[in-house]
């Protein structure tokens, strides 16, 4: 599953690879600080496109949250939800069946821009954190759903099985978020696309040659050590593994 990513990006960079323009002026000092990792759990403010405003880049909050919800009980939910994963993750064998994904999967998809994302590989019975990404660096786009809770956007990360690329680090759950190339980004957002294209999309496996990884610190699984921190993404060997309270602070945005 997704539940570790890194959005270290400018603002501009991302305005200018995915062809869109911040929301607004006021957010873009926020979102220019480096993010090294960010946790799910923690549900962080995240950059998003969706798809009834797909010319802008939206302040998001990881962790999807059932439309019918007021933005006084996001935080209560998250509580609650913690068990089945936060709403960090949608399968995508479930987003046509699902109580909360069955009307977003048509009418409210995203593209979530991240500079890479970290997977847990077990070895020996002990996980060791893998850092993904471009190999030019370029931002990866990440398939999405999401919801609108008053002026907040809420929202999910699609997942699937495997690449054979991914079963080899993510070897135990064997998933992978659904990554998306340009043209496949451009289609997920257009409001017309029909349930058989949407599948499409999702059986979409992004190329496995322009990704590279490597394994990365421990303290990335450490609740106790501050891991947003840029020597995160440094390299770190281990033998026998291959080179290769919480704060919640919430920025909404307005869909009118």
């Amino acid at each position: 599953m997704c539940f570790h990513t890194s959005t270290i990006t400018k603002t501009k960079k991302l305005e200018q690879h995915f062809k869109v323009t911040l929301s607004s002026e006021d957010i873009r000092t926020i979102f220019d600080k480096p993010q090294y990792h960010l946790n799910g759990f923690s549900h962080p403010n995240m950059l998003v496109i969706p798809q009834q405003k797909s010319e802008v880049l939206a302040p998001g909050i990881w962790g999807i949250v059932p439309d019918h919800k007021t933005p006084e009980h996001i935080l209560s939910y998250y509580k609650e939800a913690v068990k089945y994963g936060g709403g960090l993750n949608a399968r995508s064998e479930k987003l046509f069946d699902h109580f909360i994904y069955k009307k977003a999967i048509h009418e409210q998809r995203c593209i979530i821009p991240v500079s890479g994302f970290y997977e847990p590989h077990e070895h020996q019975k002990k996980k060791y954190p893998f850092f993904i990404q471009n190999k030019e660096q370029k931002p990866l786009a990440l398939a999405g759903i999401y919801s609108v809770i008053g002026s907040y956007i809420t929202f999910s990360i699609i997942t699937k099985n495997a690449s054979p690329f991914f079963a080899k680090v993510h070897n135990v759950k064997k998933r992978q978020p659904l990554i998306l190339d340009a043209e496949h980004a451009k289609s997920w957002l257009d409001p017309n696309l029909t349930t058989t294209q949407i599948t499409d999309i999702t059986n979409f496996f992004y190329p496995e040659s322009h990704l590279q990884t490597h394994t990365v610190s421990k303290d990335l699984f450490s609740p106790k050590t501050d891991s947003n921190i840029a020597r995160i993404l440094d390299p770190v060997e281990y033998d026998g593994i291959p080179i290769g309270s919480l704060n919640f602070i919430f920025l909404s945005f307005s869909m009118v």
